[in-house]
């Protein structure tokens, strides 16, 4: 019988971290090519100017991909993790990076994808901006309860009988693993006490927690979304229509927490926690809460925002953002602005005082009969919103009917504009476009199709997500000739 051979891995020893790429890993760079170093979940994490050995643990034609096993010396770009659940929880992964570093490593990001991806003539671009603060900025968080629980190699080792239920995070690239999170800095009070006091109630009174792999539990997701001044809602989904336990956990809510303004919940039996879809049922209160912007412009926005309502999660950043897409989009008040992509209206309500008329355009229903309640909440009547695919809807006809457009402001997805979009904003020739991004490699490539009628003038990186790889960027685009 032939025995399985077990092939040795490669390992690198007392290797230089050379900097960051794409999705938060690392880059080595050897004679033999490149290698992308991972920060695995509850391994060695790296940082730029790092000593480290390396495991190698897969193998491309174009490049090499490892783990660290063991740092020698430490970058002097690192900083003190302030989370316990640092390298276990996949959020916030740059805490061991300063944030001055970590704005040059997003800088850096932005020009890499525009140059390389987009290959565009580009002007000087402008520096990151930081955000402020850069702790307890998010306004929506959505924790996982399952039973399910993540457990640490001490807990493992404890040999102790551990409850499987947590109300938490899931483990990076593990579905059924969630992380109990102790305290949370993403979300201000009373986020971190309403996630525990809901554990704690299912603890108590041995409420089940929804299995992932096996769909049996009662308990799937808590979402807590703030709003100043001192508005809260939470919205508990649940997997079956359960009266008594539903009413047990939601007076406990609502007496532990007075301060909730809205209390919802979803009654959600299909086998994903997804609730776009599910009819939310206000329990308490309104069934809304409000975000208020100023404008900058002498006027405050107030934005209706229900549970699935989107609005940026940085509310205090979205107001720098959108002011630089309104700036640079030149608006004298005399312009047609398109908004693709519009949401709930945000950026369309944003521009509208200082435009002839805005058209919004998104793709969601939901969505769109958000953004005509926020336009008449604050007055503004010269906004038209409109539901469809983007492919679909920007037609000659859509723009016959709706007068085309002089300038447009585009905040697509992650993953960009269809190249159908992009060809028809062609096509409709306004004197601007504004493309605000999540997601500079698809930015740089749907740049690179609009450069043959439009010049970059102005790039402008902003950092949403303290903390992340994550960055958003501007740019201004004007037609050629």
């Amino acid at each position: 019988m032939r025995r399985k051979s077990h092939k040795v891995p490669e390992r690198l020893y007392a290797v230089r971290v050379d900097a960051v790429a794409a999705e938060g890993k690392c880059i080595v760079r050897t004679d033999e090519g490149v290698i992308f170093v991972e920060n695995p979940t509850g391994g060695v994490g790296v940082a730029p100017g790092d000593v480290v050995d390396l495991r190698i643990t897969n193998k491309k034609k174009q490049y090499r991909e490892a783990v660290a096993e063991r740092i020698h010396e430490q970058s002097t770009v690192r900083a003190t993790p302030f989370c316990e659940h640092f390298g276990t929880c996949g959020g916030c992964k740059w805490q061991h990076i300063r944030y001055d570093e970590q704005l040059r490593f997003k800088h850096q990001q932005v020009v890499d994808h525009l140059t390389r991806i987009g290959k565009v003539e580009l002007p000087a671009i402008r520096p990151i901006l930081a955000a402020e603060p850069t702790q307890y900025y998010r306004n929506k968080l959505e924790f996982t309860c399952a039973e399910g629980r993540w457990m640490t190699s001490d807990e493992v080792n404890s040999g102790g009988e551990i409850d499987p239920r947590a109300v938490g995070f899931h483990i990076p690239g593990r579905f059924d693993k969630v992380l109990p999170i102790r305290h949370c800095y993403l979300q201000p009070d009373p986020s971190n006490a309403i996630r525990l006091a809901v554990a704690d109630y299912a603890y108590r009174t041995g409420m089940s927690m929804y299995n992932l792999k096996i769909h049996t539990g009662y308990l799937r997701t808590l979402i807590i979304r703030t709003a100043a001044p001192n508005q809260v809602m939470v919205t508990v989904q649940v997997a079956q229509d359960d009266p008594h336990q539903l009413t047990g956990l939601m007076s406990h809510l609502q007496t532990s927490f007075p301060e909730i303004s809205s209390l919802n919940y979803i009654i959600n039996t299909k086998k994903n926690d997804s609730y776009q879809d599910q009819d939310v049922m206000n329990w308490a209160g309104k069934p809304y809460i409000e975000e208020h912007m100023d404008a900058g412009d002498g006027n405050t926005l107030t934005f209706r925002v229900g549970p699935k309502s989107f609005y940026q999660t940085n509310a205090q950043q979205a107001f720098n953002l959108y002011k630089i897409a309104r700036d640079w989009a030149g608006l004298t008040g005399r312009e047609r602005v398109y908004d693709l992509y519009t949401g709930t209206g945000t950026i369309a309500l944003f521009v509208a005082r200082r435009a002839q008329h805005v058209v919004g355009v998104e793709y969601v229903e939901a969505s769109v009969a958000d953004a005509r309640v926020n336009a008449a909440i604050n007055g503004i009547t010269n906004t038209t919103f409109a539901a469809g695919d983007m492919r679909d809807i920007l037609t000659d006809g859509f723009f016959d009917q709706h007068g085309r457009p002089d300038v447009v402001i585009t905040d697509p997805p992650r993953a960009g504009m269809d190249e159908a979009v992009t060809r028809q904003l062609i096509k409709a020739s306004p004197e601007r476009i504004v493309y605000v991004s999540c997601n500079t490699a698809t930015q740089a490539r749907d740049l690179g199709i609009l450069d043959e009628s439009y010049a970059v003038a102005d790039v402008q990186p902003v950092d949403m997500f303290p903390h992340t790889h994550h960055v958003e960027n501007v740019v201004v685009l004007k037609r050629r000739g």
